[in-house]
């Protein structure tokens, strides 16, 4: 009896473990047709460029120099790197996985695959579009939890342009030590 009983666990795993392999398989294929890789990276592109004008404007306001294409290209490297779709893709296909069943799956890539949409699949359709707001929700909680942040290094580099430049019009070419921002 306690073989029965056993071997039925390592069929249960077995079986559970085949399904959440073609939730996968289905999930990466999900992300493939609705091109989510390449959007992703654009939209990440595009909010890149934004950052590095909104440094360029607080610099050029605040003491009227423009950023040096160096530095701004130093900021968008961070940012390529550290939001880089290949870092959250595993993630992303996981929480699908996860998130839906592998019949709404194969519904959602047979509608991004231009197939149509079965009449009598309209209310699973429905459902699963339901499920959006709580996957976006999981989806960007995963991407904060997972990446590291720019912030701190665009600081320092503006901060040292800043200071070179306040070098080089008091004549100092010297760095000092320390700095007093009191004064």
């Amino acid at each position: 009896m306690k073989i029965k009983v056993s071997f039925f666990f390592v069929c249960l795993c077995f079986v559970s473990t085949i399904t959440h392999a073609d939730a996968v398989r289905d999930a990466n294929r999900l992300l493939r047709v609705t091109n989510l890789g390449n959007r992703f990276d654009s939209m990440a592109l595009d909010q890149t460029r934004k950052i590095i004008r909104t440094y360029s404007s607080i610099v050029n306001m605040s003491v009227a120099l423009d950023l040096p294409q160096t530095i701004k290209t130093l900021i968008a490297a961070c940012y390529e790197e550290v939001y880089a779709w290949d870092q959250f893709e595993p993630g992303i296909v996981q929480i699908l996985a996860e998130n839906l069943s592998q019949k709404e799956l194969r519904l959602l890539i047979d509608f991004y695959s231009n197939r149509g949409l079965p009449p009598m699949e309209i209310n699973t359709f429905k459902n699963t579009v339901s499920k959006a707001n709580k996957i976006e929700r999981i989806s960007l909680e995963y991407i904060f939890e997972h990446s590291d942040s720019c912030v701190e290094r665009d600081a320092e580099l503006i901060e040292e342009f800043l200071v070179q430049q306040a070098l080089i019009e008091s004549g100092n070419t010297q760095r000092p030590d320390t700095f007093d921002f009191d004064e």
